[in-house]
């Protein structure tokens, strides 16, 4: 890669978020980290990346609503986005379910623990990146 590839990851357990982040730079992105989605939104904001690994379940602003904003937003619609999410399919005490991940506008979705290889094989995937 001639210029790093700008990959944001937006997840609001800090250790996931830090291993994430490793594994990516280790393949030669560069990598910028949120904690929640109202953060995560800022930062697209202020510096689009090139894609966006993002978690579901989070404070603020959950993975759905974030997704949803970009990809309703002419500026931000091409940012490649890999959902991640913990949520079980049987889980009824949340108001997640994968079947709202799958309906969502992202480009691909991974459930946890997706391990870092799978992460960095999707997003290289959605770059077009050998």
């Amino acid at each position: 890669m001639s210029k790093k590839k700008r990959i944001l990851v937006v997840d609001d357990e800090p250790d996931f978020a830090a291993i994430v982040q490793r594994n990516l730079e280790k393949e030669g992105f560069a990598v910028e980290v949120a904690y929640d989605g109202v953060e995560g939104m800022e930062k697209v904001a202020k510096n689009p990346p090139d894609a966006i690994v993002l978690d579901v379940m989070m404070p603020e602003k959950d993975g759905y609503q974030m997704c949803s904003e970009l990809k309703a937003d002419d500026k931000y619609s091409d940012i490649p986005v890999v959902m991640l999410t913990a949520v079980a399919d049987h889980v009824a005490s949340t108001r997640y379910s994968h079947a709202d991940g799958m309906s969502m506008e992202a480009d691909d979705y991974l459930p946890k623990p997706a391990s870092a290889d799978e992460i960095t094989a999707s997003i290289k995937s959605l770059l077009n990146i050998k």
